[in-house]
C-alpha cells in the first residue's frame, strides 16, 4: 500500500512504480500500448543528464544523484521496460509516464542505496528525481529527442541504404530503352536508368527534407518547468542538462530559444512527421512503378522481373506477387494516416502546453520506425534484386506512337498525327511506314527513329 497527494494506493508487490502510476493505470486501460521503449529511454537519458547536472549545481547530493543516474542508465539499457504500464492514451501531458519513470527511478535508486522500495527515503520521485523539472517542459524534450535519435540511428542510414540500391540499378539500367508513360498512356521513350536516376533522387531529397526538419528537434523544452517561466529550476540547469544528454544520446542539443514556444507548441514534430508523409508519397510512387513495370508476367508490361519471394496465392500454382512493393505501400499509408493524427494533435497547445503530446510520440516514432524497417527491406528484398527484360522494353518502345513525336519537327503535327492514325487503322509500326512511304531520307529517319537518340535533348 502506497500513498500519494490523494491517499492510499494498492500496488503490486513486483512493481518498481509507485502510487501515482498505479492510478494511472487503474485510469486508463485504453490501448493496453505503452509509449514506445525508445521515448522511455530517451527520458531517462534526460532525467540522468538532470541528476547530475543538478549535482554539480550544488542543489542535489552527489550521493544520491549518483544513484539516480546510475538507475537511469539501466532503463536506457531495457534492464526494466516491463516497468512502464502506462497506457499511450492518458493524460495530455505525458504526467503519467514522467511520474512512472521518477517513480522507478526513485526505488532502484533507493534499493542502490539499501532502503526500502516504495518508502521515497532517501530518493524521493518528486524533490529529488524530478528536481528542477515539471512533465511539461521533459515529456517535450523526451519527445524531440527520441525521434531525433531514432531518425539518425535508424531512418536515415535505412533511406542512404535505399538511394545507393535505386542509384546501382539507375547505372546497371542506363543502356536499357523503354517506353516512357504520362497519363497511363504511351510517350516518348526513356532509358530505365534514368527512372531509376529519378527513384533515387526522390529518397535523396526526402533525406535532405528530413535533416532540415530534424534540425529544429535539437531544442529542448527542459528548463522551462511547468509553463516556460523556468520557477523552481536553477538558471543554468538547462544548458547543463543538454550537455550532459547530448554526450549519453550522441547527438546535438540546445536549451529552447524561447521555452513558451518550446511547450505550447509541438510544431517541430508537426513539420517532421510531414516530412515522413512526403516520404511516404514518394515511396509509394515507385513502389507502384516497380510493381506495374514487373505486371504479368506474361499479360502485362513485363519490362522488369522481380525476384521471387514467397508463393502468391493459395489456389492458383506458381502465382508470385510483388510482395515488397506491397508492404511498402501499407506502411507508406500508416504513416500518412500517423501524420492525420499528428497534424490535428498539433493544434491542442491550449495557452501555455499541448495536451496530446502522448498520442504525437507513439505516431511519430512508430513512423520513424515504420519507414526505417520498410526502406530496408525494399532495398535489400526488391530493389537489389531487379533485372531488367530488355527485349520487352524495347519491343514495347518501338510499338508506341508516341516514336513518331521525333518526326514532328521534320514533317510537321498534322503530319505526324495523321501517320499515327494510319498506323493504328493498318495495325503497323510507325518506322515500318514512315520507311514504306519514304517520309524522309533513309539516314535521316533512321537516325529520327532512333529510341536511344530520343532519350536525350535534341
Amino acid at each position: 500500500m502506497e500513498k500519494d497527494s490523494l491517499g492510499e494506493v494498492p500496488v503490486p508487490d513486483e512493481a518498481l512504480w509507485g502510487a501515482q502510476t498505479q492510478r494511472a493505470v487503474d485510469n486508463f486501460p485504453v490501448s493496453g500500448r505503452p509509449l514506445p521503449v525508445a521515448f522511455l529511454r530517451a527520458l531517462a537519458v534526460l532525467k540522468q543528464a538532470a541528476a547530475r547536472a543538478n549535482a554539480e549545481l550544488g542543489v542535489l547530493d552527489p550521493k544520491l544523484a549518483e544513484a539516480i543516474a546510475e538507475a537511469a542508465q539501466e532503463v536506457v539499457e531495457g534492464k526494466w521496460d516491463a516497468q512502464f504500464p502506462v497506457d499511450v492514451f492518458q493524460t495530455g501531458s505525458g504526467t503519467s509516464t514522467n511520474m512512472n519513470l521518477n517513480e522507478v527511478l526513485s526505488n532502484l535508486a533507493i534499493r542502490r542505496l539499501g532502503g526500502k522500495v516504495g518508502s521515497r527515503i532517501p530518493v524521493h520521485p518528486n524533490d529529488h528525481v524530478n528536481l528542477g523539472q515539471s512533465s511539461n517542459d521533459m515529456i517535450p524534450s523526451a519527445a524531440h529527442l527520441s525521434a531525433l535519435m531514432q531518425i539518425r540511428a535508424a531512418l536515415l542510414p535505412a533511406l542512404e541504404t535505399l538511394a545507393e540500391a535505386l542509384e546501382d540499378k539507375a547505372k546497371a539500367f542506363d543502356h536499357v530503352v523503354k517506353l516512357g508513360r504520362t497519363h497511363l498512356q504511351d510517350a516518348t521513350p526513356v532509358r530505365l536508368g534514368q527512372a531509376f536516376g529519378g527513384y533515387a533522387s526522390q529518397i535523396r531529397h526526402g533525406i535532405e527534407r528530413i535533416q532540415r526538419a530534424a534540425l529544429d528537434l535539437e531544442e529542448l523544452a527542459v528548463g522551462g518547468t511547468a509553463v516556460g517561466t523556468g520557477l523552481n529550476a536553477h538558471p543554468d540547469f538547462a544548458r547543463r542538462v543538454c550537455l550532459h544528454a547530448a554526450k549519453a544520446a550522441g547527438v546535438p542539443l540546445r536549451e529552447a530559444d524561447n521555452h513558451f514556444e518550446a511547450q505550447s507548441g509541438r510544431d517541430a514534430m508537426v513539420s517532421v512527421s510531414g516530412a515522413l508523409k512526403t516520404l511516404a508519397c514518394s515511396l509509394i510512387k515507385i513502389a507502384n512503378d516497380v510493381r506495374w513495370m514487373a505486371s504479368g508476367p506474361r499479360a502485362g508490361l513485363g519490362e522488369i522481373v522481380l525476384k521471387d519471394l514467397q508463393p502468391g496465392s493459395s489456389i492458383m500454382p506458381g502465382k508470385v506477387n510483388p510482395v515488397m512493393c506491397e508492404v511498402v505501400c501499407q506502411v507508406s499509408a500508416q504513416v500518412i494516416g500517423n501524420d492525420a493524427a499528428i497534424t490535428v494533435a498539433g493544434q491542442a497547445g491550449n495557452f501555455e502546453l499541448n495536451v496530446m503530446i502522448p498520442v504525437m510520440v507513439r505516431n511519430l516514432l512508430e513512423s520513424i520506425a515504420l519507414m526505417a524497417s520498410a526502406s530496408t527491406l525494399f532495398a535489400q528484398r526488391a530493389v537489389a534484386g531487379i533485372q531488367a527484360n530488355e527485349a520487352r522494353c524495347l519491343e514495347l518502345a518501338l510499338k508506341s506512337d508516341a516514336m513518331v513525336t521525333s518526326l514532328a519537327p521534320h514533317i510537321g503535327y498534322d503530319k505526324a498525327a495523321a501517320l499515327v492514325k494510319e498506323s493504328h487503322k493498318l495495325g503497323r509500326t510507325i518506322l515500318e511506314l514512315a520507311r514504306e512511304r519514304k517520309i524522309l531520307a533513309p539516314d535521316v529517319l533512321e537516325k529520327a527513329l532512333d529510341p536511344r537518340r530520343m532519350t536525350g535533348p535534341g
